[in-house]
């Protein structure tokens, strides 16, 4: 039993290309349900037109939105990028360790000189500090 035989080659391209574009169109209407909901410029009332919109004219309701907030889209995008990298940024500079050995081996001679710590804890923690570098 051939299975293949049944199924020629440009009905298997024909049948990828409608999948495909079956997949970018769920991909475009995510977007712009996403941007919708996401947009602070616009009222309830004006968010619900334009799902009302999309909802019942599909293909034309997306591509309107994409014509004419495709400007406000990008901003959108742009701003919510660079808060995450602002975020990032932020998060990398509170846990990377800026000081680096020598601070270590401050503090520590400073517990040493204070009487917090002995001698051998101190040369535990100078080694630690320059091992770890």
């Amino acid at each position: 039993m051939v299975l293949a035989a049944d199924y020629p080659f440009l009905d298997v391209l024909w049948t990828m290309l409608v999948f495909f574009a079956f997949v970018i169109w769920i991909w475009l209407l995510i977007t712009v349900f996403a941007d919708i909901f996401r947009r602070r410029d616009a009222s309830g009332v004006t968010k619900a037109l334009w799902i009302v919109f999309v909802i019942v004219a599909p293909y034309l309701g997306v591509f309107v939105y994409l014509i004419v907030e495709h400007k406000g889209m990008a901003d959108r995008n742009m701003r919510t990028m660079q808060a995450q990298q602002e975020q990032l940024d932020e998060y990398v500079r509170s846990v990377a360790a800026s000081e680096g050995p020598a601070a270590e081996i401050e503090r520590a001679k400073g517990l040493l000189d204070s009487g917090a710590i002995s001698q051998s804890e101190f040369e535990a923690l100078k080694q630690k500090a320059l091992g770890a570098s």
